[in-house]
């Protein structure tokens, strides 16, 4: 097997089983690896620290398999690490709540670059990296057999691959092709899910226990849901007893969707209003025509997508905060998040606290909200934290 060399003293995050190596850390390299193949990852003096794939073109090097030097990765090692996080979901007993979830979620699971998404019997994967890429027929077949579903979508679309020298890809890998819209269920609410088009795999499944939360706080409000994509938010206010639900959203598409989706479950339309619309130009809008509500959302896409575009992003979550706080009744919820993976929850309440400031209202952090447990954080890996969130209330 080839080897990669650490310079001296780089060797610390891998003894702290972080699974990265960085190009910067590597002194030398024997032979020449080939993309996703395995290699031996050692400190200068030569002890094996780990296994992992060799991805060429990215700065992130290598991403560990295993920090046991004798094992073997082959299909093996895969079907255990794949059974294992699927012995996982059974244990959160969250298929008793639905039937869309998170089965593999990358180095939360021990499988870096891999996500396999649920929704009813179909599986939508994203191979984000060269190891996982190299062992994408084998993976795909031990998920259809173990699971026992009618195909395997892959969604590798998105353009993190790039910077893994891997083309943008999609398609049926095994079994039957999914329908243009997937039928799901989530805790008594019932979704059209766009595998094919929609982001991520087609649906925020890491929001499930924060759209739970968003229902039981809802009862006769008047709720603003903000970067709405399509509705989940909105039809969980709904359920919960919102009065009336505004979803802000700037594709119509997706409004669309959010309008059958609302059908779907049989809410009155009176109860229901999909703008199109940019959102900080609305917020301002609303904020000059004097408009309140009770509860609002701020679900916002990811705003960073390095560090260079951290600061430019942290005035942007100020500049929502602020507005939605200026439009909240005395007593009004805020259910504000993050998405960023570099976005740090210091800095998050930071910036929020500020807004507060700006806006001229005091605020309580009620709750402070993450991912779902199926998208679980691996405590040597804090990025694997990448959902944050606060509920706060408008004190007054």
């Amino acid at each position: 097997m080839k080897q990669v060399f650490l310079k001296s003293g780089r060797e610390r995050s891998l003894l702290r089983r972080h699974p990265w190596v960085f190009s910067g850390a590597i002194a030398s390299v024997t032979g020449k690896p080939g993309s996703g193949e395995n290699v031996e990852v050692c400190r200068a003096d030569g002890q094996v620290l780990g296994l992992g794939a060799w991805s060429p073109e990215s700065q992130i090097r290598v991403r560990i398999w295993t920090f046991v030097p004798d094992e073997t990765i082959d299909e093996a090692f895969l079907t255990r690490r794949i059974r294992a996080a699927l012995s996982l979901r059974d244990a959160l007993a969250i298929p008793e709540r639905t039937n869309a979830l998170r089965l593999i979620c990358s180095e939360g699971d021990d499988l870096p670059g891999l996500i396999v998404d649920r929704y009813g019997d179909y599986l939508v994967c994203q191979f984000l990296s060269c190891g996982p890429e190299r062992w994408k027929e084998v993976i795909a077949g031990q998920l259809l057999k173990l699971t026992g579903v009618q195909g395997v979508y892959e969604r590798s679309d998105i353009p993190v691959r790039k910077k893994e020298g891997l083309g943008l890809t999609q398609g049926l890998l095994l079994g039957e092709d999914p329908p243009a819209l997937i039928a799901i269920e989530e805790d008594g609410i019932r979704f059209q899910v766009d595998i094919r088009k929609g982001h991520k795999t087609g649906f925020y499944l890491d929001q499930r226990d924060n759209r739970s939360l968003v229902r039981s706080f809802s009862s006769g409000s008047e709720v603003l849901n903000c970067f709405s994509y399509t509705g989940s938010f909105g039809l969980a206010a709904l359920q919960g007893g919102a009065a009336q639900v505004t979803n802000i959203e700037d594709v119509a598409g997706l409004l669309d969707l959010a309008e059958q989706n609302r059908e779907l479950n049989g809410f009155e339309q009176e109860r229901c209003i999909n703008l199109k619309a940019d959102v900080f130009r609305l917020l301002r809008d609303y904020v000059e025509q004097g408009r309140r509500f009770d509860l609002i959302v701020l679900d916002p896409p990811k705003f960073a997508e390095s560090q260079s575009q951290l600061p430019r992003a942290s005035r942007g979550y100020k500049d929502i905060n602020r507005l939605a706080f200026k439009l909240l009744r005395p007593g009004g919820l805020l259910f504000s998040f993050s998405c960023s993976g570099l976005m740090k929850m210091e800095l998050f309440q930071k910036i929020i606290a500020d807004a507060a400031l700006d806006a001229g209202v005091d605020a309580q952090i009620l709750q402070t909200l993450r991912q779902a447990p199926d998208h679980p954080v691996k405590i040597q890996i804090p990025e694997t934290l990448y959902l944050k969130g606060l509920l706060l209330r408008v004190v007054g």
